[in-house]
């Protein structure tokens, strides 16, 4: 795909927060608060065994202490829960949150997460295949009628779901993908389309940083635009990044320089990166109505930690 013809409808802009943990309860709704306070539409959070809260209780409790806020994981690991077990908690928290959950869901990656589990870390491939079917049988237990699924890993006989969603017939799925055969899933299943780094080593290091570049993203999106329009999808897809190096200074240059020398890259890859948004208030805004112009991305993420610095980027972008 050509970036200067971007297959993707515009979109109005959508700015999520990736939060981990806080002190005690009170922050974290103090946090909450915060974010719907600024604009933000999404709370987001991970989910590994490291220092974070655990989604599920840690996203409702986000969803009971705000009234607008949207809430998903950034993406539940299909490995670490049994669908059945993960679609009756995520229908009932967009039951308790008058429907304002999304669902995000992947294969898992992280291989510390398994070793510390005492976990099989499966090849790439059965990891995938599991989330497929994990992600059919969530959709299927969302759905009106009894369930029933035979699959490779997982079996369901006649189980209705209950309670069912708010939002039918399901909650908005959101799917990351950094190679080919998980961005053609997300191009197939996915309402909301992650474009992630490639993760095959298992943790963050050189090899996903080099393809967080502006031609690593280039590429990743046309095979998801192809995918989605051999789909016939190419309408139905918001394009989501959840942005890593993030900075609202009046300093960019030198705040580029600097990002770059400490994971050890040119500064140009920085500069030019979909990952990175550094910059005043107005060159961040503008650089994203660039870039959802070129590539299609109006979902963007970014740190709790930037959240506050950020918010006057989400207010001069709001109904935008």
């Amino acid at each position: 795909m050509n970036p200067q013809v971007n297959p993707f409808p515009k979109r109005p802009f959508r700015f999520g927060v990736q939060l981990k943990t806080a002190a005690d309860g009170n922050g974290w709704h103090e946090q909450a608060r915060r974010i719907e306070g600024h604009g933000y539409d999404v709370a987001t959070m991970p989910d590994h065994f490291d220092d974070q809260f655990a989604p599920v209780p840690g996203l409702q409790a986000v969803l009971s202490a705000t009234t607008t806020l949207r809430a998903c994981a950034l993406v539940f690991d299909n490995d670490y829960r049994h669908p059945l077990v993960l679609a009756k908690e995520l229908a009932t928290m967009d039951v308790l949150s008058g429907g304002r959950l999304e669902i995000g869901l992947g294969a898992g990656w992280m291989v510390a997460d398994y070793e510390q589990a005492g976990m099989t870390y499966d090849r790439a491939g059965v990891r995938v295949d599991r989330f497929v079917e994990g992600l059919a049988v969530i959709k299927g237990l969302m759905g009106a009628e009894p369930f029933t699924y035979e699959g490779d890993h997982y079996t369901i006989q006649g189980h209705d779901g209950f309670p069912k969603p708010l939002q039918t017939p399901h909650p908005p799925v959101i799917i990351g993908g950094g190679g080919k055969r998980v961005l053609g899933i997300a191009a197939r299943e996915a309402d909301i389309v992650g474009v992630n780094a490639t993760l095959d080593a298992g943790v963050i290091g050189p090899e996903a940083i080099a393809t967080m570049t502006r031609e690593a993203v280039v590429d990743k999106l046309a095979i998801l635009a192809s995918a989605a329009d051999a789909a016939g999808r190419i309408d139905e897809i918001e394009l989501n990044i959840r942005t890593f190096f993030v900075s609202v200074t009046d300093d960019r240059a030198g705040r580029v320089a600097a990002m770059a020398e400490l994971i050890g890259v040119q500064p140009q890859m920085i500069d030019e990166s979909p990952y990175a948004l550094i910059g005043s208030v107005d060159q961040i805004a503008d650089d994203l109505v660039a870039r959802r112009e070129e590539y299609g991305f109006s979902y963007v993420i970014v740190g709790g930690d930037e959240a506050d610095a950020f918010a006057p980027v989400v207010a001069k972008l709001a109904d935008t």
